[in-house]
């Protein structure tokens, strides 16, 4: 197997269940509150980790709690986290997220040491970006950390994914061209290209929007619907199970590591894609991000039914 290090946030998810979102100036009791490991990079390396092998990640926590947490909950996966770094004067980040009743939720998300997961940090760290074969990225770290990443991982021949999430309004096209798959959802996907995607076929011209500027493969993620590439072959749907969702939190992130992991082990584009596929069509059964990752079993079982 390949080697995949992974690059993003750490943040702690402090869930609070309420009957009504307040109003401005309004105090209002919750129901309760629960704490789950999160962020995008630490969901999207724990997945990775639980489904697969061979995996490095690097970004920033505080030295504190939560941070602990954080780190001893990819360990458990196998992860690699000998080069995190612990800022000694911010905190880790911390996502508040208010769900009421109706399942909707309001977030709120305070970056804290994630800014650190920055340029200078990776640089530092230049020989595990030289020793890896694959870089999954996503964008709750800086944009420059971000995109010098993708340069220097082109420069050393490593593959590269970017899932654009939180998505920016603009990708510089002297960055889109060393990307070698950009996996975004359906609203990703519109704001990244200014374009319309509530169509199937709104979503391919997006994406060949994005291939003419040099990214290789768009993967975008559609839901319950399954996934759709798109390269300068073709276009092709790749349909997966129907299941009854419970939580859709990390699912995305879930397809996204899972895709990965199947390409280190040297399965084709399309043999990934059905792995992720599977791979997410259990997460989004099962509540919380981190928590409802299923193990490389269960997803190998799935796919064999």
């Amino acid at each position: 197997m390949k080697k995949l290090l992974v690059i993003g946030s750490l943040n702690m998810d402090i869930v609070i269940n309420v009957e009504n979102m307040p109003l401005t100036g309004e105090t209002i009791l919750g129901k309760d509150i629960k704490y789950i490991p999160g962020g995008k990079g630490a969901n999207q390396g724990f997945s990775a980790g639980k489904l697969g092998k061979n995996v490095t990640m690097l970004g920033c926590v505080g030295q504190d709690e939560f941070g602990e947490v954080l780190l001893n909950n990819l360990s458990r996966t196998n992860v690699d986290i000998s080069y995190m770094k612990k800022s000694k004067d911010l905190k880790t980040g911390t996502a508040f997220i208010y769900v009421n009743r109706e399942g909707n939720n309001s977030i709120v998300v305070v970056p804290g040491a994630n800014s650190q997961c920055d340029k200078n940090y990776l640089v530092e760290h230049d020989k595990q970006i030289q020793e890896c074969d694959f870089i999954l990225l996503q964008m709750e770290i800086p944009e420059t950390a971000v995109y010098y990443v993708i340069q220097r991982a082109k420069q050393l021949g490593k593959t590269v994914i970017l899932n654009p999430a939180p998505a920016p309004e603009k990708i510089p096209d002297v960055i889109l061209k060393d990307i070698d798959y950009l996996t975004p959802n359906e609203t990703e996907l519109a704001r990244l290209t200014n374009n319309s995607c509530e169509k199937l076929e709104d979503m391919i011209d997006a994406s060949y929007i994005l291939i003419q500027k040099g990214v290789k493969n768009v993967l975008v993620t559609l839901g319950e619907r399954g996934a759709l590439l798109v390269n300068e072959n073709g276009t092709e749907v790749f349909a997966t199970r129907k299941v009854k969702p419970v939580d859709t939190t990390a699912a995305g992130d879930c397809f996204s590591a899972a895709f990965v992991i199947a390409l280190a082990e040297g399965k084709s584009q399309k043999e990934a894609i059905s792995f992720a596929n599977a791979a997410s069509s259990i997460a989004v059964t099962r509540p919380g991000a981190q928590s409802s990752i299923p193990t490389r079993e269960e997803t190998d079982k799935l796919l064999l039914s």
